[in-house]
């Protein structure tokens, strides 16, 4: 048995799969997800699981170099974007309409994991990115200049 961090193996599995600059979803329960997207419904009830759990559970996997989420997060859900930016300190964050990320985010994204959260406007993109430590350890290795603040 698989001692700690995602158990459930449809998301840990899906988690696997990403690369550098891959877009994972995590979205609430209303969002309008394609029919052709690589779905993981963690959805049980209303607020069950919450936006945030699953976003901590996931961000512990992966290594993320971004955050995207709707312009009305900053404006119209303080909480939710205050807490990314707790969460995620390093990592900036972009905003794009509402439109765009229920549309044209959608359809990039690698994956998209539904919650069941009733959060207005809570679904973030994260942008996966490498752990620069790691991919640039070894002697005589040239960290380039846009990854030197993150070694």
């Amino acid at each position: 048995m698989k001692r700690r961090g995602v158990l459930n193996a449809e998301l840990s599995g899906a988690l696997a799969t990403l690369g550098h600059t891959d877009l994972l979803l995590v979205v609430d329960a209303g969002f309008p997800i394609p029919r052709a997207a690589h779905r993981v419904d963690l959805a049980i009830a209303e607020d069950l699981p919450r936006l945030t759990t699953v976003l901590d559970l996931v961000a512990d996997e992966i290594i993320v170099e971004g955050v995207v989420v709707a312009e009305d997060v900053t404006t119209h859900n303080q909480p939710l974007a205050t807490w990314l930016g707790q969460r995620f300190p390093e990592a900036p964050l972009t905003t794009r309409t509402h439109a765009e990320m229920l549309g044209d985010l959608a359809h990039e994204a690698k994956v998209i994991v539904r919650t069941g959260a009733f959060n207005p406007w809570g679904n973030v993109g994260l942008v996966c990115g490498v752990d620069v430590p790691r991919w640039f350890d070894e002697p005589g290795v040239v960290v380039p200049d846009y990854y030197r603040d993150r070694m």
